[in-house]
């Protein structure tokens, strides 16, 4: 089936056109036609299949076919998720939905100041994606009035959980008096969730899970290779040196460690490379996703704040520099690359300390992670015969530890 035989506004259609959406994924197939018809709905899908995209188009048409002009009379949709990146990110799609329509979209978050933010608001808009603490500070301001809103939207239900917004979630529930249209998304489900999610929904909602065995997209490739702690910037190092025109996002536990990571590979001469995490602020994390968006950087450093929600194309690949501690990141880390019908492959290194957490991870999705083994003459290998990932770090020796030393040594004499 195509979006050109759904029965949604021709507007919409024009832009999903201009999106490149043809054909709708499994999810946007399964949960469009029930939001359509104004049922509370549970998806859980696995990240990179759309699930933004699979609220955003019949929201906005069933906005788009009530209104009668541009004019806005008040929200009537509020979408709520965790982060200020994520934000963006569904701004963004819900933007390129909604125009030649007469749906008026705006993204608020914090880290930036509310003058801009309030007097758009003002002017009247009709979708609203929000983080929690900006969208509360300003119902308090009575500059947001939420009288009028018949959807709302909970997305990435389970990192709201996480971040401990789950009383936020609840208080917003209480604050619309009007019969209303409740959705949540997740790419994850637990008994937590699941006792959310129905306490807050309709009792005849409906649940829609698709691939619920597999956490992992099969469009991603994903290995592990056991390094010691102290090798790891030297892999990297020979990793991105031998995909110079790749995009990659580098995955770390802490803020600390981004930096450390960057510098490294900035002694080392790697120049296009950028980090983001919770101490930047607001300016620098937007200038980093832009660069990275772009072109202008290619290796993003990104603590756990960016694992979701990042939309960005044709990332080829994502490096686990450390493992996560909550082995559902490792999900959604992974799932930057391999997005759409776009492949993709991820690599995780793992040290002698970080073992227990990898054992966390492959309990969690419920299968080992395919092992790249070092051999004896220094080249990564696939235990089990895989992809192309064997030949990429064919490579990867260990003897560039020995070359950097090296290095210091003859820098040393002179």
């Amino acid at each position: 089936m195509k979006f050109e035989q759904y029965y949604i506004s021709a507007d919409i259609k024009k832009n999903l056109r201009q999106m490149g959406f043809k054909r709708p994924t499994d999810i946007q197939f399964k949960t469009i036609p029930s939001i359509l018809n104004g049922e509370d709905v549970l998806a859980i899908a696995q990240t990179g299949t759309g699930k933004t995209a699979a609220f955003a188009i019949p929201v906005i048409d069933k906005i788009h076919r009530f209104k009668t002009s541009k004019r806005s009379y008040g929200i009537k949709c509020i979408i709520m998720v965790p982060t200020r990146e994520l934000a963006l990110q569904i701004g963004h799609v819900f933007k390129g939905l909604a125009q030649h329509t007469k749906v008026k979209t705006f993204t608020l978050h914090g880290g930036i100041e509310q003058e801009h933010q309030i007097a758009k608001i003002q002017d009247g808009i009709d979708i609203l994606i929000a983080t929690p603490g900006r969208m509360f500070d300003l119902i308090n301001q009575d500059v947001i009035e939420v009288k009028n809103v018949t959807t709302l939207v909970l997305d990435e239900a389970d990192h709201m959980l996480d971040l401990g917004f789950i009383e936020d979630i609840k208080y917003i529930k209480k604050m619309l008096k009007r019969a209303h249209q409740t959705l949540f998304f997740s790419a994850t489900i637990n008994d937590e969730i699941k006792k959310l999610a129905y306490s807050q929904v309709k009792s005849e909602a409906i649940r829609i899970q698709v691939s619920p065995k597999d956490r992992i997209s099969k469009n991603i490739s994903h290995f592990v290779m056991f390094v010691e702690l102290d090798d790891k910037r030297f892999f990297l190092e020979r990793f991105l040196n031998d995909h110079p025109e790749d995009k990659i996002i580098v995955f770390v536990r802490t803020k600390v460690r981004a930096e450390r990571v960057v510098k490294a590979m900035q002694r080392v001469g790697l120049e296009n490379i950028m980090s983001i995490h919770g101490d930047k602020d607001q300016q620098e994390r937007n200038q980093a996703m832009q660069a990275f968006r772009s072109g202008a950087c290619r290796v993003l450093v990104a603590t756990d704040v960016s694992a979701r929600g990042i939309d960005i194309p044709d990332v080829q690949f994502v490096i686990n520099y450390d493992l996560p501690e909550k082995e559902e990141n490792y999900v959604h880390r992974i799932g930057r690359t391999g997005r759409g019908m776009n492949k993709g492959e991820a690599i995780s290194f793992c040290s002698d300390d970080e073992k227990e957490l990898l054992q966390n991870i492959q309990d969690f999705i419920q299968k080992p992670v395919e092992v790249l083994k070092v051999s004896k003459k220094g080249y990564a290998e696939v235990v089990k015969p895989s992809v192309n990932v064997a030949q990429d770090l064919r490579a990867m020796i260990l003897g560039t530890r020995d070359e950097a030393k090296n290095k210091g040594k003859s820098k040393h004499k002179k």
